[in-house]
């Protein structure tokens, strides 16, 4: 078997993903310029906003969302090679990075199973939460995940064939045991917003919960219904009963639904908080568009980006 953490390359040069003897092939490559495009513009919109604003910043919530939306900007960027060249992570790896741009998801898995946890404890334990969970913990833990990704994929790559195999399959096994643990928190956290949150009379910090556990909620069903194929079709393949292999990464279709998450994420952000939106108008779409600052000036003259609940 040809060690699985070994790339092959043609010399010569990385050749483009489509041979362009086909209309399909011209659709797949003007697909993947326009998806890389638009993850760039929309996460990085949303990092450029959270880093902009203080009032966002102080907020425990907004930091693991631009955790996740630095993640899914580099993600837009790496398409540009992924999509538009012959590449193929996969075994048998063809012009590869050695997992490094596709390990970029699996920052976000771990990023949404931590930012489940807190939502949980500021809703359920707020006391607690607000003790324990300071600005510095919440920065670490987000930092956390990077290391812990970055440090498991350079070890593998470093390990002798035999050995990165067996550390690969543990951590398919660990990924599916956070996908579980994904599944079980987000029916804890739609039980949580229609009992906890409801008990609570009217105020600001109430409608500030409920916003970010839709949030989160609308995310992490997002997450799961692009993943699954992917989960689905690497299990068949690992048992070896089969599964679906694709030339590269710019016809594999359970990649690209795994990727498109770094669309669907940042823009249920924008969608789900209003903070957040007005924030992008001032900072990022009101320097494009003058006059779409003025107009969402005159709707949302209170606004709502001084709330300060983490």
């Amino acid at each position: 078997m040809v060690p699985a953490n070994i790339t092959d390359s043609i010399p010569g040069g990385v050749p483009l993903s489509m041979d362009f003897k086909s209309p399909q092939d011209y659709v797949i490559f003007i697909f993947h310029v326009l998806f890389a495009t638009v993850t760039v513009l929309i996460a990085g919109s949303v990092v450029i906003t959270i880093l902009a604003t203080s009032a966002l910043r102080l907020q425990n919530r907004f930091i693991f969302m631009l955790n996740t939306s630095i993640c899914d900007t580099l993600v837009g960027v790496s398409v540009y090679y992924l999509g538009l060249f012959d590449v193929r992570e996969v075994y048998p790896s063809r012009n590869g990075t050695y997992n490094i741009l596709p390990s970029l998801l699996g920052v976000n898995i771990v990023t949404f199973l931590f930012a489940q946890f807190d939502r949980y404890f500021a809703v359920c334990h707020p006391f607690i939460y607000g003790r324990f969970a300071t600005r510095e913990f919440v920065i670490g833990i987000n930092i956390y995940c990077w290391v812990y990704n970055w440090v498991h994929l350079m070890v593998r790559n470093l390990l002798p064939s035999s050995k990165a195999l067996q550390m690969y399959v543990i951590s398919i096994l660990l990924m599916q045991l956070i996908v579980v643990t994904n599944v079980a928190m987000t029916i804890k956290l739609y039980v949580v917003a229609r009992v906890q949150v409801a008990r609570e009379p009217p105020s600001a910090e109430k409608e500030s919960k409920k916003e970010s556990l839709r949030i989160i909620i609308f995310v992490v069903i997002t997450f799961l219904v692009l993943w699954c194929p992917a989960f689905v079709n690497i299990i068949i393949r690992f048992i070896g009963a089969g599964g679906l292999t694709f030339r590269n990464e710019a016809t594999h279709l359970f990649a690209i639904m795994a990727r498109f998450n770094s669309v669907c994420t940042p823009s249920v952000y924008i969608w789900g908080s209003p903070a957040l939106r007005e924030a992008m108008v001032k900072t990022v779409w009101g320097r494009v568009c003058p006059r779409c600052k003025r107009r969402v000036g005159s709707i949302h003259g209170k606004g709502d980006t001084k709330n300060t609940w983490k």
